[in-house]
C-alpha cells in the first residue's frame, strides 16, 4: 500500500501545483491586450538562473569562435534602440526595468534574435545586414522578442514540460527508475534551451511588441515592410528559424494593420517627446 499511498500523494501535489500556477498572470497594463492566466511551475528566478548560464555559455563559444561583438557599430546601434525600449517595460511589468538587461551581438549569417528571461538579448548580423533592416524595424523584432520574456512564455513552457515529466518520473521514481528531482530540473534546462513558442504566444508577442517599440519612438508601421523583408529574404518564402511557428504572413500583417490605430498615436506622442 505505501507505493500506492505515494503516488496519490505526488499525483495530488503536482495537480495542486497547477491549479495554483494557472492562476497567475505575469504581465499588466498596455493598450493592446496581454492579461491571461498562465500555467507557470517554475520560479522567475529559477529559470532567469537557468537563461544566464545557457547565455553566458553562448558568449563564451562565441568569443571563442571571434564571433561575438566583432561589428562595433552594429553592437552599439542595437544596444541604442534598447537602450530607447527596455524602459517602456514597465507599461507591462513593473519589475522589467530593473532586469539585468544585456544585448549582445554575433557576426553569423544565420537571421536570428531572441531575449532570453531576465532581459539576455541577441541579435545575430545576418538579421540586419542581409535584410537592410531599418532602426524601426530592428526595433519591431526587439520589442517582440522582449515580449517573450515580459510574457513569460519560456517559463510557461518550461512548466509544461514539468508537469508531463513529473506526471511519467513518479512512476518511474516510485519504482527505482530515476531521481525524479533531477529529471525535472534536467527537463527545465532542456525546455528553455529547445523552447520553440506558439502561435499563440507568437501573437501575443507582436502585439506587446508593437507597443513597445512605438512606446519608445518607433514607426509601428515598420512591422509590415519587416515582414515582407523576411519573406523575400529567405529560400522558398520560408520564415527565419525563430519565427518559424508565427501565424501565417497575411494574418501577421492583418494583425499588425488591426492594431496601428491604437498604437500609432503612443508612437506619434512618442515622437513629439523626442
Amino acid at each position: 500500500m505505501a507505493p500506492l499511498y505515494k503516488l496519490i500523494t505526488a499525483v495530488l501535489t503536482v495537480a495542486t501545483l497547477g491549479v495554483t500556477a494557472s492562476c497567475q498572470s505575469t504581465t499588466t497594463g498596455g493598450t493592446v491586450g496581454a492579461d491571461r492566466k498562465q500555467f507557470l511551475l517554475v520560479s522567475s528566478e529559477q529559470l532567469n538562473q537557468m537563461a544566464a548560464k545557457a547565455y553566458n555559455q553562448l558568449q563564451a563559444e562565441s568569443a571563442k569562435k571571434g564571433t561575438l561583438n566583432t561589428d562595433a557599430a552594429l553592437t552599439k546601434r542595437v544596444r541604442a534602440i534598447a537602450t530607447r525600449i527596455t524602459p517602456h517595460t514597465r507599461v507591462f511589468r513593473a519589475d522589467a526595468p530593473a532586469w539585468k538587461w544585456e544585448v549582445n551581438t554575433i557576426t553569423s549569417k544565420e537571421l536570428n534574435a531572441f531575449c532570453m528571461p531576465g532581459g539576455k538579448i541577441m541579435f545575430y548580423s545576418g538579421l540586419i545586414q542581409n535584410l537592410k533592416l531599418t532602426d524601426d524595424e530592428i526595433a519591431v523584432v526587439m520589442g517582440h522578442e522582449i515580449a517573450h520574456a515580459l510574457r513569460e512564455h519560456s517559463r510557461e513552457q518550461v512548466s509544461q514540460a514539468m508537469a508531463a515529466q513529473a506526471t511519467i518520473g513518479i512512476g518511474a521514481s516510485l519504482l527505482g527508475l530515476g531521481d525524479l528531482t533531477a529529471n525535472l530540473a534536467n527537463t527545465a534546462y532542456e525546455a528553455l534551451i529547445a523552447t520553440r513558442f506558439s502561435r499563440s504566444d507568437e501573437s501575443e508577442a507582436d502585439r506587446i511588441g508593437l507597443e513597445l517599440s512605438a512606446r519608445a519612438g518607433y514607426d509601428p508601421r515598420a512591422g509590415i515592410t519587416l515582414w515582407k523583408k523576411m519573406l523575400a529574404g529567405n529560400d522558398g518564402g520560408r520564415p527565419p528559424e525563430f519565427l518559424s511557428t508565427h501565424p501565417a504572413e497575411t494574418r501577421r500583417i492583418q494583425q499588425i494593420e488591426s492594431l496601428l490605430p491604437t498604437v500609432m498615436p503612443l508612437y506619434e506622442t512618442a515622437k513629439q517627446g523626442r
